[in-house]
């Protein structure tokens, strides 16, 4: 008797998953805050080869989009998808998404003025590879902002991303 034994290496799965599913989390939040998504859709591809790059080798620990006022800089608005690398467990193929936490939370915060601008920013541990289109930058002031928890809304095994987002109260 012949045993075969077939592995998948879920893991580069999660990660397709995941990257694809924060990237078009981000995109639904310019769209429904009421924002212009080309500048993120013409750099998609520069996008999605940092965050997979950093998900996979697990440097990255967040993704933020900042909304600003492009005429004095200020901050206007921001959400930050934090990176869960888990260990252990099953890994029992789940894969989901919830974008309706994400639209819930745009209704508390409101549409934001359509001259305002974005960035998207990566927070990496020490040691992440270089990716070709990202240049290092800091992160806008949120004094004066607070941050409120919307909870976990990407998962694909033992990779989830959590989201808060930034608003005056």
């Amino acid at each position: 008797m012949t045993t075969t034994l077939v592995s998948v290496n879920t893991y580069t799965h999660s990660v397709a998953y995941v990257t694809d599913k924060l990237l078009s989390s981000i995109r639904r939040i310019i769209l429904w805050s009421g924002l212009d998504p080309t500048k993120l859709i013409g750099n998609w591809p520069q996008l999605e080869l940092g965050i997979k790059t950093w998900l996979h080798s697990q440097h990255l620990i967040a993704v933020v989009l900042e909304v600003f006022n492009p005429m004095d800089g200020k901050l206007v608005g921001r959400w930050d998808f934090d990176i869960r690398y888990t260990t252990g467990g099953s890994d029992d193929g789940e894969f989901w998404v919830d974008t309706e936490a994400i639209k819930h939370a745009i209704k508390k915060c409101g549409l934001v003025p359509a001259s305002c601008s974005y960035l998207l920013i990566v927070s990496n541990n020490p040691g992440a590879a270089s990716v070709e289109g990202w240049t290092a930058t800091t992160f806008k002031s949120t004094e004066g902002f607070v941050r409120y928890c919307i909870g976990t809304t990407i998962g694909a095994n033992s990779l989830s991303t959590g989201v808060a987002y930034w608003r005056k109260p």
